[in-house]
């Protein structure tokens, strides 16, 4: 039976990688993946530079397709993840079935933990639901940009006997969440810790986590908030994308 890997790679270092996910990529015999075009080709290259770290002695292919266009300004947010999910879906079902053999092992790269934030998940259980193509999957693990961030920042998660929260970009962009101290913001494309106006948070922020270009900043974020925002628009217009992660927290 036609088995997948669904693998978290980290958060961009080759080696944010556990044992466990070694002896995975030592199995596999095809890798799927989504090209997302020329400005994200550092992205394909470190996926590339993992595999050729890690795997000894074991001949592989690579299948991909070109991810499908998503809606960057719908009138229903939800509508538009879950329509761009289910080309990816189709995409993803068509690739499974014509390049991987009855006894054939295949693969997702996700970055970072295939459990926080991430789609191949849900895509992976929607394809065995349609029936087309049945298989196997497993999930391994991996380091995520909040274990990144905080050990670049040197700082733990939560302060003693309080919570974290894990949210996006538009869940902040009316202020700091009600009932958290620490709040770990993902998916922020419009620097919404701009308006966190409290005047006893600081905000640990970093770029390309893990990678040779990280960035990092950190201070009381009504003083640092413009700073990241230019460095952030500069970033962005010289490598052409971006991945950021930031935590906000209220001073003990």
């Amino acid at each position: 039976m036609r088995k997948l890997f669904i693998i978290g790679i980290g958060a961009g270092h080759r080696d944010h990688i556990t044992v466990q996910a070694v002896e995975a990529l030592n199995k596999v015999d095809v890798f799927f993946a989504l090209d997302k075009g020329r400005e994200k080709e550092d992205l394909a290259r470190l996926r590339q530079e993992i595999c050729e770290t890690h795997i000894k002695g074991r001949s592989y292919r690579t299948v991909s397709a070109p991810d499908p266009e998503r809606d960057r300004k719908p009138s229903s947010y939800e509508s538009a993840v879950k329509d761009w999910h289910q080309r990816r879906v189709a995409i993803f079902e068509r690739m499974i079935a014509q390049e991987l053999g009855e006894d054939e092992c295949g693969a997702f790269l996700v970055w970072g933990d295939p459990a926080l934030y991430d789609s191949t998940l849900r895509i992976v259980q929607q394809i065995l639901a349609r029936g087309a193509v049945q298989f196997a999957y497993e999930v391994i693990p991996g380091v995520s940009s909040v274990q990144a961030l905080a050990a670049a920042h040197k700082i733990s998660l939560n302060q003693i006997g309080t919570a974290v929260e894990i949210t996006t970009g538009r869940n902040v962009a009316a202020g700091f969440p009600d009932g958290f101290d620490n709040v770990v913001v993902m998916l922020d494309a419009d620097c919404a810790f701009k308006a966190v106006k409290d005047a006893d948070v600081d905000i640990y922020w970093g770029a390309y986590i893990g990678t040779k270009d990280e960035i990092l900043v950190s201070g009381d974020v009504r003083a640092v908030a413009a700073e990241i925002e230019r460095i952030r628009a500069e970033a962005r217009a010289r490598k052409g994308w971006i991945m950021d992660i930031y935590l906000l927290r209220k001073r003990e």
